[in-house]
């Protein structure tokens, strides 16, 4: 009895040592953490001065109309050229194309100067990453748009590629990035995003939705679906129609004319 009253007094303390103190001791070290993160939440937006907010306000719209905007459309502006045949309108969208790019460039370069001036930039972060990646891009871009060999030229080919590919990898990296800026404009300033964010994703959902209509348009023109048309009105003939109607009408003039009304005509005109 005394033997088991002692195990007793001895196995309670034990499991309580073992089981309930290190639960104890995770639960005290997680509310330690979270009031400390709270605290340096708190004393990161105290820091930020007004002008520093609006400093990245400023920084995120530009990269917005840049990268979120004007490249995108770009984009699309000289894929509308690829679709026409030649002529004037070619050279509308070609130059439409290069004045929006070299907007875009612009623009992102400011924001780059504002970054590099006013922020601390210790590129501990993905956004601030993928930002230095993005500016180095948008300029070799440029550069390659510039040296645009000529058509029939034998490095045409490769640039062309090398121009796509970019365009189009540097388009989606900068859109992926301006999510990144407003999570970390969230955590920097505290304030709410939900509506920037439900903006931009409508703007892209809308860009993305134009860029596979593009590929589709003129199949939609071939299946008869365009605004005007009457679904219920028959198709024209093919022209390997047209082609079988011009014989058959060519061998109703050809066939000799039957007898009696050949001899009821010429005693009509005699």
């Amino acid at each position: 009895m005394q033997v088991s009253h002692l195990l007793g007094s001895f196995t309670i303390p034990a499991l309580y040592y073992v089981f309930l103190l290190p639960l104890v001791s995770c639960s005290s070290h997680w509310e330690f953490t979270a009031s400390s993160n709270h605290k340096s939440i708190k004393e990161n937006v105290h820091k930020l001065s007004p002008q520093m907010t609006s400093y990245i306000t400023v920084h995120g719209l530009l990269l917005w109309v840049s990268m979120g905007f004007l490249m995108p459309v770009g984009i699309l502006t000289i894929r509308m050229a690829n679709k026409e045949e030649g002529g004037r309108r070619v050279k509308v969208f070609f130059y439409l194309h290069a004045i929006l790019q070299i907007l875009a460039v612009l623009l992102a370069t400011i924001g780059a100067v504002m970054s590099i001036k006013n922020f601390e930039n210790s590129f501990s972060n993905s956004h601030q990453r993928l930002g230095l990646a993005l500016y180095g891009a948008i300029w070799m871009q440029t550069l390659i748009g510039f040296f645009r060999p000529r058509r029939g030229n034998k490095r045409r080919s490769t640039w062309y590629l090398t121009h796509w590919i970019l365009g189009t990898v540097t388009s989606l990296v900068g859109i992926i990035n301006i999510y990144t800026g407003l999570k970390a404009y969230h955590k920097k300033t505290s304030r709410s995003v939900g509506v920037w964010t439900i903006l931009f994703t409508a703007e892209v959902s809308l860009i993305a939705f134009f860029y596979l209509f593009q590929d589709k348009w003129e199949y939609i023109q071939k299946q008869g679906l365009i605004l005007g048309t009457n679904p219920h009105q028959p198709t024209p003939p093919s022209d390997q129609e047209n082609v079988l109607i011009a014989q058959r009408d060519n061998q109703k003039v050809l066939l000799p004319e039957p007898c009696g009304k050949r001899n009821a005509l010429r005693n009509l005109f005699d």
